[in-house]
């Protein structure tokens, strides 16, 4: 049951996500879900992903302090 929810949760954010035309936004809401799901690995190449895309927008700085955040953690 809870992978059921987890799965929806997923479903639910990308689909909204896929409506806002914000793509360094919806790689940081999904690496977000990554790490809920415990896997920094994934999160941690989706944020570098952001901050090399798109290094002007919002989310470059989230990522970093996120990124940050994981490393620390290892």
């Amino acid at each position: 049951m809870k992978h059921f929810i987890l799965i929806l949760m997923i479903i639910f954010a990308l689909s909204i996500s896929g409506c806002s035309g914000n793509k360094a936004e919806e790689l940081f809401e999904t690496a977000k879900l990554e790490e809920l799901q415990n896997n920094p690995e994934h999160a941690s190449q989706l944020y570098q992903e952001i901050i090399g895309k798109y290094p002007e927008s919002e989310y470059a700085k989230k990522a970093e302090d996120r990124l940050s955040a994981l490393q620390k953690n290892k």
